[in-house]
């Protein structure tokens, strides 16, 4: 099976891995997107959830400008169940690039439901054998798996010991998020890096590092370091989606309303939430420091469709920073600066929040 590109890869993210979001960052350098983790008896069982993710994973910009970077896409499941998980995977294999079984995740409910990062230790290894190697052998595209640190006195050997298991199962490549389980911290300390370069060193498949990414830089220095085949970033390109690009960080209501040009395109894709969480992100990321960050908090969550903050974005946002309003619904043009008088008038409006970015 041919592979996708694994050299930057946009992470899979709890409700914030839709598909205008994906494109947005393929836009700027992710060669690959996940989507989140979905759920396989409901893909199975539950009609409206199927169609709900196959609409997501299906879209694409109708004009065709975008068609490009709706794919390659990696559709990831959970699951502790050979038989389900395949048959989940059948309905979705067709539209995706690829099929990936989440061994990471450390949410309360991955414990209770025993899937994600908790069948990770060893008397678990067995169940994880049969259902890459079901994966395998039934799907029409390549499996991957996404990994935590394993459970153990001496982690790093053992992960690799662990991902060995993996490539003889049948796994295409293998992502570690270097960090171990834990419901309460998800990042609770830095990634071990020589952990993803210990694996690195005993598999002949594809090995990706997750963690440890704030810039491009970052992802140059860890590939570096780890000799790694490709870096996954998640929580960065939440703030920066231009990240993979390597250049500056994108003005955060630019940036913002390209998304929400890219949410117009695709409409009933992503959820009003979503799209909320996604500019706020964006707009933090930045600006959280200034003193009316707090006032566009309130006002995004008091928006009720995505033409209200488009008009959030370009009106009260952009004289907040001392800029000028923009024309609704002219994403390309430039953000021009107030006049001196305008200056003014916006400082007594903001009581005194006047501050250029």
């Amino acid at each position: 099976m041919t592979l996708p590109d694994l050299t930057y890869i946009t992470a899979p993210m709890v409700d914030q891995s839709d598909a205008p979001f994906r494109m947005l960052t393929r836009r700027y350098g992710a060669t690959l997107a996940y989507t989140q983790m979905l759920d396989p008896d409901k893909l199975i069982d539950d009609r409206e959830y199927l169609q709900v993710h196959l609409r997501d994973i299906q879209a694409y910009n109708a004009s065709g400008s975008d068609a490009a970077y709706a794919r390659p896409i990696v559709v990831q499941l959970c699951g502790n169940d050979p038989e389900v998980v395949v048959k989940a995977a059948r309905q979705v294999q067709t539209h995706c690039d690829g099929i990936d079984l989440n061994l990471g995740c450390p949410q309360e409910h991955a414990r209770e439901g025993h899937f994600g990062g908790y069948l990770l230790g060893k008397k678990d290894w067995p169940l994880v054998q049969s259902i890459v190697s079901a994966m395998s052998h039934s799907l029409l595209v390549p499996t991957s798996t996404k990994i935590r640190l394993c459970p153990s006195s001496t982690p790093t050997a053992t992960t690799a010991t662990f991902g060995g298991l993996l490539e003889h199962a049948g796994a295409s490549w293998v992502t570690l998020h270097a960090r171990h389980v834990s419901a309460k911290r998800r990042r609770q300390g830095a990634a071990d890096l020589d952990a993803v370069r210990a694996l690195k060193e005993v598999l002949s498949i594809p090995v990706i590092s997750n963690g440890n990414v704030h810039t491009f830089e970052d992802v140059r220095t860890n590939l570096e370091y780890t000799q790694a085949d490709g870096a996954m970033v998640g929580e960065s390109l939440l703030g920066n989606p231009m990240l993979f690009s390597g250049g500056d960080v994108p003005d955060p209501v630019h940036i913002s309303l390209e998304y929400l040009g890219i949410c117009k395109q695709l409409p009933d894709i992503a959820h009003l939430k979503t799209v909320q969480t996604h500019v706020r992100r964006f707009v933090e990321f930045q600006c959280s420091r200034r003193p009316w960050y707090p006032k566009f908090r309130a006002a995004i969550n008091d928006c009720h469709n995505i033409h209200e903050i488009d008009a959030l974005l370009r009106r009260k946002v952009n004289r907040w920073r001392g800029k000028a309003a923009k024309p609704l619904g002219d994403e390309g043009d430039e953000v021009e600066e107030l006049s001196d008088k305008e200056e003014v008038e916006t400082r007594d409006n903001t009581e005194h929040a006047y501050i250029y970015e």
